[in-house]
């Protein structure tokens, strides 16, 4: 059942009533509450209206005991949920893949031959034709960011 047009009718007529003789504050006041109160509880859906009941309870006890028996009787839709759930796997996918994209591209780097100017500053000598390079740390540091994306992926989280 469609009332828009005979609640826009109503609606006017109060405007125009109110217009006419215009209330004092208190009555003012008590007008909106009770216009507020009315499209408050229009406005909720039905299986959400048990749930207001939650509001006035102040033993924790009590409120827990009142929230499982509400959400053992009313189903609440999930799509929000399961969108969320699913971002977060698309989320820690992408990690995982720059994690190890990361480190093929670190080892990539310490196994080829770099540039010569990057092989002139060797920060540590094996023998007089091999040593650590700046390069080779400068790798080292893309494969360890990438060892902690990868871990921090894979590793569940606290529930806060």
């Amino acid at each position: 059942m469609d009332n828009a047009p005979l609640i826009e009718a109503k609606v006017n007529e109060l405007v125009e009533l109110l217009r006419k003789n215009p209330p004092n504050i208190e009555q003012a006041i008590q007008i909106k509450g009770k216009i507020n109160e009315a499209l408050d509880n229009a406005s909720v859906p039905k299986s959400l209206e048990a749930f207001r009941e939650l509001d006035t309870v102040t033993n924790r006890l009590e409120l827990m005991d009142d929230l499982e028996l509400l959400l053992s009787q009313h189903q609440l839709d999930n799509t929000t949920a399961k969108k969320y759930l699913i971002q977060e796997k698309i989320n820690k996918g992408l990690i995982i893949i720059i994690g190890i994209v990361m480190m093929l591209l670190g080892l990539g780097m310490i196994i080829m031959p770099a540039p010569p100017n990057f092989e002139m500053f060797t920060l540590f000598y094996f023998n007089p034709n091999d040593g650590v390079t700046i390069m080779d740390v400068l790798s080292l540091l893309i494969v360890l960011t990438g060892i902690y994306l990868f871990a921090n992926a894979i590793m569940k989280k606290p529930k806060s």
